[in-house]
């Protein structure tokens, strides 16, 4: 089994397949917050990694920071939209709906200090994107400047999941075995903030106690 599993199909087929699927993807991700894109991008890393083109990761690197580039201008200029329409818009809406009123505050306060510079680290931190995309639109940021700031973020958010799949495919010889350690590496990044925020909430005073 996991001989089958650790076979890579021909180069020429992952280029016809992997490269505009890993694409559509990344973008999907971008626009829907559900999809790992993340672990996505590491998977690809993994497989790259065991391909004899040396090519191979530039080709993930530029097709992964190319489509999160292009998703997150999507989508804020769709939620520019719902801020300037009078009725609101459903994507504004559903960008609500993924932040949480405490981050998003804090994404405001750290947009109103530090300004542009604030989105490359909003990718680099799990559930960071949304709360600070959020905050440029109430902030009324024009697009043109949300796309200087975003270009870095995307960079270097596919550079660090990238090097995710690289490390993975270094520590095994057979393709998949990496790309489990390159997703499950990926669920932890994800899971730890989310996790670490709920043990750090104050736990409500029982009944009682100041009767």
């Amino acid at each position: 089994m996991s001989e089958v599993l650790g076979a890579l199909p021909p180069e020429s087929t992952q280029q016809a397949v992997g490269y505009p699927s890993l694409f559509l993807l990344v973008a999907l991700g971008a626009l829907v917050p559900v999809v790992p894109t993340g672990a996505l991008v590491s998977s690809a890393a993994v497989v790259a990694f065991h391909q004899a083109s040396p090519l191979a990761l530039l080709l993930i690197f530029l097709t992964a920071s190319s489509a999160a580039l292009l998703g997150d201008v999507t989508l804020y200029w769709l939620g520019r939209r719902g801020v300037r329409s009078r009725n609101g818009s459903r994507w504004l809406e559903r960008l609500r709906g993924h932040a949480a009123p405490e981050r998003l505050e804090q994404a405001q306060l750290k947009l109103a200090e530090h300004g542009v510079a604030v989105l490359v680290l909003s990718r680099l931190i799990p559930a960071g994107r949304i709360p600070v995309m959020l905050a440029c639109l109430l902030a009324r940021m024009p697009l043109r400047t949300f796309v200087r700031g975003d270009l870095p973020a995307c960079l270097a958010w596919a550079v660090t999941y990238q090097l995710i799949g690289i490390l993975g495919g270094a520590l095994f010889d057979q393709a998949w075995k990496g790309v489990a350690v390159a997703v499950a590496l990926t669920v932890l990044i994800s899971a730890t903030p989310p996790v670490w925020r709920r043990l750090r909430r104050p736990r409500p005073d029982p009944p009682g106690k100041h009767a």
